[in-house]
Order: structure tokens, then C-alpha cells, then sequence
């Protein structure tokens, strides 16, 4: 992904656009078809070389027109051909467009990876029993595999956003100084069609001077929605770390890792709490981004400095916190006994809800069986009690429930829905969706 956005790969990529310029001038008559064959076996960045460029530039003060001259100067008499028409943006935002479509590649690469080690992970603990919980409370029994099974129907949204704005991000234009055309003549649309095709690439239909930013600001905030869901599974995992929970963990080279300088027994989440960090980053590129859709008339230049910076980091940021995310829950340590422990330490009431269903299931009204199980809870907090304890010695409880029902109605392994169904759901549509076989 660095690769990507170097110095050099931006050359190379606007290189390719003024090749495919002129390919489109030859094939409307505008320009012989040698010259167009003479600069397209020019425009190759091992001929047109960066350092030569960045001299021409540093005379000229303009980037675009540096690289121009570079390729005349390759050229001969064909270089009097290269550029014809266009304006800087024309190449910038083109050969930009190349650059976000093989960066989605990347991505959407990445979210396929994370998507397949999750799918082996939750359907491994499909059944894993643990603690649900809201409020930072203990809540009812659910299973590590249907915790991993909502992450992984998230990033199988964030593919589908990544292939929904393909077309809309992965744009150029051919229009000339603020997007009229007037600079290619009558063969404007036709030269236009034909260098975005020849490039795989859809186009602007009315630009200014530029693609409208709209489509980057869009690609930016997908970006940022991928890192933000990789902060909630990295804050999940840091929080299900915690000494006092201790149910899952990052995986920890005993003998050569260090938590920390002095504490020498600590084991840290330090890649999650780096993804948690990078997430921020990539966040907070959103606004600057947005307001970059804010241009003087047909274009100014406050977009240009911003974006060098926002770009390349929102695609690398991405790029990186996905692989962190990967490697963490491909090595991730799973404490199924301290799972169980938590869940006996709960004493019994995060079983309320199943006792008050069955209560209802036997003739109580929900609204009266609510109120019972509440009471009896309290009650029961309040005195030290276990809640199937304090169940057992009431009376209304006693006469519409067994004492071998009450156990059952208890059990937290059974009070887990469709849960481990779900996994099973949710690993088949990735499968189908990946178009590949996971598990």
C-alpha cells in the first residue's frame, strides 16, 4: 500500500494517463498514430525517470508540467503532441483514480483475510459459552462464535460498500481547464471515453477543473468506517483481557515477549490498543477531507496540500490496521475456564430472563412474572443469596416449576437461542459472498 502512493508510483500512473491521451488522439485523427506509439513507448518511468522531473520541477515550480517536459524531451519531434488538451488535473486525478482502484484491491484483500480467520474462529466456538453483557453488566449467556459472527456480518457490509463505490471513486476526466471539453475540440467525448476505457476507469460527467470531491471524501469515510469497526473488536478484545475477565486474550511469546519494563509479569493487548490508536487517526482525516469539497468557482489549489497528507494515510492506516486485526485473532488465546467461572460468578441471574419466560409459559402473565423474578432477585442480591436459591423458596415458583425444570430453566447452555445456528448462517454467506470455501 506504501507502494502505492511513493513518489514513484505517482509518476508511473500519470505517465500511463498521458500515454493513453495520446492513444486517444491518434485514434480520433487528431495526432499521427507514430506519435502516439513514440510517446506511449516513452511514457514508462524507466525512461521518464523521477529525477529528472523533480530537477525540471524545481525550475518550473509546477509538477505537472515538469513531468510534460520530461517526456517532450524523450519524445522528439512527437513530444510537441504530449498533453494536447489537457489541463494538470486531467493527469493528477486520472492517474489518482488508478491509484484508489488498486488500493481497494489491497482492501478489500485485506477485510477477505479477516473475514476467513474470524469465520474459523467462530465456527470453532460456535458453542463456546460465555457472558453476554450491556452496560458494562453482566446480561445473558451467549457464545464466542455469535459474538464473532456480528463482526464478521460488518465487514461483509464493508465489502459490499467497498464494491458500491468502486464505480463512484474510481473516476477520471479528460476535460480540459475548468471541464468543458473546449480544449479537445468537436472529438471531446470521444477522446474522453476512450482514455478512461483504455485506462478501466469511469468518468467524471460534468467536472470542473477536477473530479468533484465528493467521490474522495466517500472513500475517505468508508476507510474510516473499516478502522472504526476494527476499533470495536480491538476494544472488545482489550476489555475481555482485563485481569478481573481474562476470557480472551492476544497471543504472547512467553519467552522472549516483554509487556513491560518493570512490571515483568504483564501480558498487554498492545496490537489491539495500536489499532484502537491508528482508528483515531484515520477518523480524524474525515474533516479535513470534507473540506475539501469547498473550492473557489471551478477549482482552487487548498484541496492539493491537504490531500497529499490525507490519502496516503487513510489507504496505509487501513491497510495496516486490517493486517493487526487479522494477525490478533488469528493467534487469539481463548480461557474457556475463565469463561465458565464468570459465569458461575454471576450466581445465578443472568438467568432471570429464561426463569421469567417459563414462569409466562406456564399460565403467569408476563408483566406478573417479571415482576416476581425482579423482586426475588433483589431480594436475593440484597441478602447474599444465589437466585436459583431464592427461586426455589418461593411459592409461587414452586407450583408452577419442578425443581428438575427450575435446573433446566438455570442451565446457562441452554438458553442460547439460535445462536450457534447463526454462526453457521453467517459463515455460509461469507462463503458465498467470498465465492470460496472457509470452513
Amino acid at each position: 500500500m506504501k507502494a502505492l502512493f511513493s513518489e514513484e508510483s505517482r509518476l508511473s500512473a500519470q505517465l500511463l494517463v498521458e500515454a493513453a491521451l495520446a492513444r486517444a488522439h491518434a485514434e480520433v485523427g487528431n495526432i499521427p498514430a507514430e506519435a502516439a506509439e513514440v510517446i506511449s513507448a516513452k511514457c514508462r518511468p524507466e525512461i521518464v525517470r523521477l529525477e529528472r522531473v523533480k530537477a525540471i520541477e524545481a525550475e518550473m515550480k509546477h509538477d505537472v508540467m515538469a513531468m510534460v517536459t520530461a517526456i517532450a524531451e524523450q519524445c522528439g519531434d512527437a513530444g510537441r503532441y504530449v498533453h494536447l488538451g489537457a489541463t494538470s488535473n486531467d493527469i493528477v486525478d486520472t492517474a489518482a483514480a488508478l491509484g484508489f482502484k488498486s488500493a481497494l484491491d489491497i482492501i478489500e484483500r485485506d477485510l477477505d483475510g479477516l473475514i476467513i480467520t474470524m469465520s474459523a474462529l467462530a465456527f470453532k466456538h460456535r458453542r463456546t459459552v460465555m457472558m453476554g453483557r450491556t452496560h458494562g453488566q453482566f446480561a445473558i449467556p451467549t457464545t464466542l462464535g455469535f459474538k464473532l459472527a456480528g463482526y464478521i456480518s460488518e465487514l461483509l457490509r464493508h465489502r459490499q460498500r467497498i464494491m458500491e463505490i468502486r464505480p463512484r471513486v474510481c473516476v477520471g476526466k479528460m476535460s480540459g481547464a475548468i471541464g468543458t471539453g473546449a480544449g479537445f475540440g468537436d472529438r471531446f467525448f470521444r477522446i474522453q471515453d476512450l482514455v478512461m476505457k483504455d485506462l478501466g476507469l469511469g468518468q467524471e460527467e460534468a467536472a470542473t477543473q477536477l473530479v468533484c470531491r465528493d467521490r474522495y471524501a466517500e472513500l475517505v469515510f468508508e476507510l474510516g468506517l473499516i478502522s472504526t469497526s476494527c476499533e470495536r473488536y480491538a476494544t472488545e478484545v482489550r476489555n475481555l483481557q482485563r485481569s478481573e475477565i481474562g476470557e480472551i486474550a492476544e497471543a504472547f511469546d512467553a519467552k522472549k515477549q516483554v509487556g513491560s519494563s518493570t512490571m515483568a509479569q504483564k501480558k498487554n493487548p498492545m496490537l489491539s490498543e495500536n489499532v484502537s490508536g491508528l482508528a483515531r487517526v484515520v477518523r480524524s482525516y474525515l474533516a479535513p477531507q470534507m473540506e475539501c469539497m469547498v473550492l473557489w468557482h471551478e477549482r482552487d489549489l487548498s484541496n492539493s496540500s491537504a490531500e497529499r497528507f490525507i490519502l496516503p494515510h487513510v489507504a496505509v492506516l487501513t491497510d495496516d490496521i486490517l493486517a493487526k486485526m487479522n494477525e490478533v485473532f488469528a493467534n487469539l488465546t481463548v480461557n474457556k475456564q475463565n469463561m465458565r467461572r464468570n459465569i458461575e460468578s454471576a450466581n445465578g441471574f443472568i438467568m432471570a430472563e429464561a426463569v421469567l419466560l417459563a414462569l409466562a409459559n406456564k399460565g403467569l402473565g408476563r408483566q406478573e412474572a417479571h415482576e416476581l423474578v425482579r423482586n426475588v432477585s433483589m431480594a436475593a442480591e440484597a441478602e447474599g443469596k444465589g437466585l436459583k436459591e431464592a427461586l426455589k423458596a418461593n411459592s409461587t415458583v414452586k407450583k408452577l416449576l419442578s425443581a428438575k425444570e427450575l435446573e433446566a430453566v438455570m442451565e446457562p447452555d441452554n438458553y442460547l437461542g439460535k445462536a450457534p445456528e447463526m454462526v453457521d448462517r453467517t459463515i455460509a454467506r461469507a462463503e458465498a459472498e467470498l465465492g470460496r470455501k472457509i470452513i
